[in-house]
C-alpha cells in the first residue's frame, strides 16, 4: 500500500467533530428526532437540541461518516421542515460515546417554531384504515410529519399548553409516544386519539352546536355521507375553517349552494376522492399529480376533460377545474363513504371571511347547510385552501394560504423590520425582518367590515406569534383603500408610514422571492393600480430596483367610465375602448350593434362620461382591457367575480392559434406608449365580418404579448438589462404567460415570473417590504 493512500484512508477513519447551527422552520416539526435517528444509523456520537436561532448538532466519528450527514439532512429532513440557513465548523473531538437529544436552550427564536399546517403523511393515513390499529377510524390523526399547527397555535414558545389542544390531556399510550425520541409523535404537540383527543359530531340545522355524540347518531361521518348522496348540503369543520360540501355531480344542489352563497358564476372547487377519481374529471400532467399528492394539497387548476360527470354549474363556462385531495383524515374518512367528488367551498357568504367557529358557523351558515360537521378542536387562526396552478413544470401561486403559510420568505438582504398592509384586494399583510419575510393566509377583499375586523386581528396575532415590533409600516399609494386607512392611523401612533407605488410592489416581490438585486426590467399587468400621477396605471413597464423605479412604457390609457361600475359592467369598458377606437357615431352604432346587453340609457351615461371626464378616471390598466375585449367578443359583459371577464377570455381562446392584429408605439414624454387601436379597430371588423370568436381571442393575446415583448426589446436595447420580471394578476393568465415568457427569451432575456407568492394582489404586501427595506437603508 502507497504511503498516499494509507494517508487517504487514515484520514477517512480519524475521528472529526462538526458543530452545525440549522434555521429555518425546524422546531416542533420531528427534526430532534430526525437527527437522532440520521446521526445513530451513521454510527455517530454527539447531541442536538433547540437553540436560540433554530437547532444546534454536534456530531462526531469517522470524516468519511460526517462528510455524510450534512448532505443527508438536507434531503431526508421531515416534511414539515424547510431549512433556510445551515452554518457548519469543525470543533475539537471529545471522545464522546452516544448520541443524545439535549434539553432546549431557553429563548427560542419564534419564527423557527411554527411551521404550516401539512396534509395526512402515508404512515397515518395506514393506521386510520388499518382495524387493529388503536386510531383505526380516528379522524383526528397525526403526528410530526403531519397535522395542524399553525392555524391551532395560541401563542410562543410553541408548546401544547399554548394551541389549542390544551383542551385534551393525553392518555398514558399517547404520553409515551410524545416523549419517545424514537417515535416520530415525540413532541408532536397535537398528538392525540379516541380516547384522549378531539371529537365530532353531527348536528341539523337550529339545534345547539355543542350537542355532542349520542345514540342517535353513533357515526356522524357516515350519516353526513348519506346527506350528501341524498344531494344535501353539510358544512364540515376541518383545519382552518368550515367548507360548503355537497355531491359535486348533481346539478340541482350545486345552483340550490351558488344561490345560498350569493355566488352566482366564481368556479367552486371540488374535492377528490383520490387520484384516480381525479383523473376521471381532469387531465393531469406528471408536475400536477406531484402537486395533488404533496403535503400542502393546493387547489390545483387542471383542464378538465370533455366527458367528466361534475356538474357544468361547479365552473361555469370553464375548460378547467379547481381540485384537491383529502388532506385530513376526516377527510379522507367522508370521501371514502360520500360522493367520489365533492364541492368543497369556504363555509361563507362571498367576500366574507371564512367561517371556523361552531357557534358562528351554526349562525352564518344556517341558510345554506342542512347539517353541519363539527367537532371541538378550536380553530385560532381561520386560513383558506391555497390555490396554484402549473407552469412549465412548476407551481405558481394563485392564494397562498394553507400548507404555506407562515413559512418565510428568504430575501436577497436582511433589512429593518417592517409591517407591510398589502392591497384592497385578495389582501395579505407580511412582517419582513434580517433576511426572510413572513406573509400572512388569504385574508381577502378589504370591502367590508367583517373582513376588515379579521385583518386588524390577524396583524395582531402575528405581531405576538412573531414577538414583532416593527415601528415601519408600507402600505399602497391609493388613498381609498383600507390597508392605507390602517396604515396611517398607524402613523398616528408614532410609527413610520412608507408608501410604495402600486407596480414598483408588484415588480419588487418577483424580483424578492427570485433572490434578485440590482436593476430589472419589470412588466406590471393588472386591473388597477394608483400611479404617482394620480391616474390608474394597470399595463405598465419599469426600469425597477428595490428603492426606486422608472416608469419607461405603459398601455394607452383610457377613460374609466363610472369607475368601479366599469369593473363590474366590461361593456362599459368596451364602449369606452369604441369610443377611442372609432368616430363617435360609428363607436354609437357598433355599441347597439356588439353590446346589446348596454341598454342606450347606459350608452348615453358612458358617452358623456368619456367626453366630459365626469367620474371617468384615466386608467392603463391591462385588466380593463381584457374586460372590454372580452364583452365585445360576446365573451361576458357583466362580471360576478373580480377578473371573469379576462379568464373568461382566456378559456374562449380554447386552443386556437393566430397571429398578432397590428399595434403602433409612441413617444410621450420619457415614456413610450402601447396603442391598441388599431387591434381594437381590426377585432370588431373581424367580428362583425363573423369570425370565430376562439380565433379572435387568441389573436387578441397574441398581440398583447407581442406588444410587451417588442416593449421589452427596446427598453433591454436602451438600458442593457437583461433580465425580466413579470407580475400582476394579469399574469395568472396562462397563455399571455407563456407567449411572453417565450417571446422575451428568444430576445436573449432572463426571465422570472412567480413561484412563491401570488402574481395577483396576494403577493402585493412582499414587495412593499422589500421596497420600504431598501428605502429605509438608502
Amino acid at each position: 500500500m502507497t504511503a498516499a493512500r494509507q494517508e487517504r484512508e487514515s484520514a477517512a477513519t480519524a475521528p472529526l467533530r462538526r458543530r452545525i447551527a440549522v434555521r429555518g422552520t425546524v422546531q416542533g416539526v420531528g427534526f430532534r428526532p430526525f437527527v437522532y435517528r440520521l446521526a445513530r444509523s451513521l454510527n455517530l456520537t454527539g447531541w442536538v437540541r433547540n437553540g436560540p436561532d433554530g437547532v444546534a448538532i454536534e456530531v462526531e466519528g469517522r470524516a468519511a461518516d460526517v462528510a455524510r450527514f450534512v448532505p443527508r439532512l438536507r434531503t431526508e429532513r421531515p416534511p414539515l421542515a424547510h431549512l433556510t440557513h445551515l452554518e457548519e465548523i469543525s470543533v475539537a473531538p471529545e471522545g464522546s460515546t452516544e448520541f443524545v437529544i439535549r434539553e432546549s436552550e431557553g429563548g427560542a427564536r419564534p419564527t423557527a417554531l411554527i411551521p404550516a399546517d401539512l396534509a395526512t403523511c402515508e404512515q397515518c393515513a395506514a393506521e386510520v384504515a388499518d382495524m387493529t390499529d388503536r386510531r383505526h377510524s380516528y379522524p383526528f390523526t397525526n403526528c410530526t410529519d403531519c397535522g395542524p399547527r399553525f392555524t391551532i397555535v395560541e401563542g410562543v414558545p410553541y408548546d401544547r399548553a399554548r394551541t389549542t389542544m390544551h383542551a385534551f390531556t393525553m392518555c398514558p399510550e399517547c404520553r409515551a409516544e410524545y416523549e419517545d425520541p424514537r417515535s416520530r409523535r415525540f413532541h408532536a404537540e397535537p398528538n392525540a386519539c379516541p380516547a384522549c383527543g378531539p371529537r365530532i359530531w353531527l348536528a341539523r340545522t337550529g339545534e345547539c352546536p355543542d350537542v355532542k355524540p349520542d345514540a342517535s347518531c353513533p357515526d356522524p361521518i357516515a350519516e353526513a355521507a348519506r346527506l350528501l348522496d341524498a344531494g344535501k348540503v353539510v358544512a364540515v369543520k376541518g383545519l382552518g375553517g368550515f367548507h360548503l360540501a355537497c355531491d359535486a355531480r348533481n346539478e340541482d344542489v350545486v345552483r340550490r349552494l351558488r344561490r345560498a352563497k350569493r355566488r352566482e358564476a366564481k368556479p367552486f372547487a371540488i374535492m377528490a376522492r383520490d387520484l384516480e377519481e381525479a383523473e376521471r374529471h381532469c387531465r393531469i400532467s406528471a408536475a400536477e399529480r406531484e402537486w395533488l399528492l404533496a403535503p400542502e394539497r393546493p387547489i390545483l387548476l387542471l383542464e378538465r376533460r370533455s366527458d367528466s360527470e361534475i356538474a357544468e354549474s361547479v365552473a361555469p363556462r370553464q375548460r378547467s377545474l379547481g381540485v384537491m385531495l383529502p388532506y385530513t383524515p376526516l377527510h379522507r374518512l367522508l370521501l371514502e363513504a360520500a360522493p367520489p367528488a365533492l364541492v368543497m367551498t369556504s363555509g361563507n357568504l362571498s367576500e366574507e371571511p371564512i367561517a371556523h367557529d361552531n357557534d358562528e358557523a351554526m349562525r352564518r351558515l344556517a341558510g345554506m347547510a342542512d347539517a353541519f360537521l363539527l367537532h371541538d378542536r378550536a380553530i385560532q387562526t381561520p386560513c383558506d385552501d391555497s390555490v396554484a396552478r402549473v407552469f412549465r413544470g412548476q407551481l405558481m401561486p394563485i392564494r397562498r394560504s394553507r400548507g404555506f403559510v407562515p413559512r418565510p420568505v428568504p430575501l436577497p438582504r436582511a433589512q429593518h423590520p417592517v409591517l407591510a398592509c398589502g392591497g384592497e384586494q385578495k389582501n395579505t399583510f407580511c412582517l419582513a425582518r434580517d433576511a426572510e419575510a413572513i406573509l400572512s393566509q388569504h385574508i381577502g377583499d378589504l370591502d367590508n367590515i367583517e373582513t376588515l375586523d379579521y385583518y386588524g386581528r390577524a396583524i395582531e396575532h402575528f405581531r405576538a406569534l412573531f414577538r414583532a415590533t416593527p415601528d415601519v409600516v408600507a402600505y399602497d399609494l391609493h388613498p381609498e383603500y383600507l390597508s392605507t386607512r390602517y396604515a396611517l392611523d398607524a402613523a398616528c401612533q408614532g410609527h413610520r408610514a412608507i408608501g410604495v407605488q402600486h407596480h414598483h410592489a408588484h415588480v419588487a416581490s418577483c424580483m424578492a422571492e427570485n433572490g434578485l438585486d440590482g436593476t430589472v426590467i419589470g412588466v406590471a399587468f393588472d386591473g388597477t393600480g394608483y400611479g404617482t400621477d394620480g391616474t390608474l396605471w394597470g399595463g405598465e413597464i419599469l426600469v425597477a430596483e428595490y428603492a426606486s423605479f422608472q416608469r419607461v412604457a405603459h398601455l394607452r390609457p383610457v377613460r374609466l367610465p363610472g369607475g368601479a361600475a366599469a369593473i363590474r359592467r366590461p361593456a362599459r369598458m368596451a364602449y369606452a375602448y369604441l369610443l377611442d377606437a372609432f368616430p363617435a357615431d360609428g363607436a354609437e352604432r357598433l355599441a347597439h350593434e356588439l353590446l346589446p346587453g348596454l341598454a342606450q340609457s347606459e350608452r348615453e351615461a358612458v358617452a358623456w362620461q368619456v367626453r366630459s371626464g365626469s367620474n371617468a378616471p384615466w386608467s392603463s390598466g391591462a385588466g380593463r382591457l381584457f374586460d372590454a375585449v372580452s364583452a365585445l367578443l360576446g365573451v361576458c359583459d357583466t362580471a360576478d367575480y373580480e377578473g371573469q371577464a379576462a379568464v373568461e377570455l382566456e378559456m374562449a381562446a380554447g386552443d386556437e392559434r393566430g397571429e398578432a392584429y397590428p399595434f403602433e408605439v409612441s413617444v410621450e414624454g420619457d415614456a413610450r406608449v402601447l396603442d391598441l387601436r388599431p387591434a381594437i379597430r381590426e377585432i370588431v371588423h373581424a367580428r362583425r365580418a363573423g369570425e370565430l370568436v376562439s380565433l379572435l381571442a387568441a389573436r387578441f393575446h397574441a398581440t398583447v404579448a407581442e406588444g410587451i415583448v417588442q416593449l421589452c426589446r427596446w427598453v433591454a436595447e436602451e438600458t442593457g438589462l437583461r433580465r425580466a420580471c413579470l407580475s400582476g394578476g394579469t399574469f395568472q393568465n396562462v397563455r399571455l404567460l407563456e407567449a411572453v415568457v417565450t417571446g422575451l427569451e428568444e430576445s436573449g432575456l432572463q426571465v422570472y415570473w412567480h413561484r412563491v407568492v401570488p402574481a395577483n394582489d396576494g403577493g402585493l404586501s412582499l414587495g412593499q417590504a422589500v421596497v420600504a427595506g431598501a428605502l429605509l437603508a438608502t
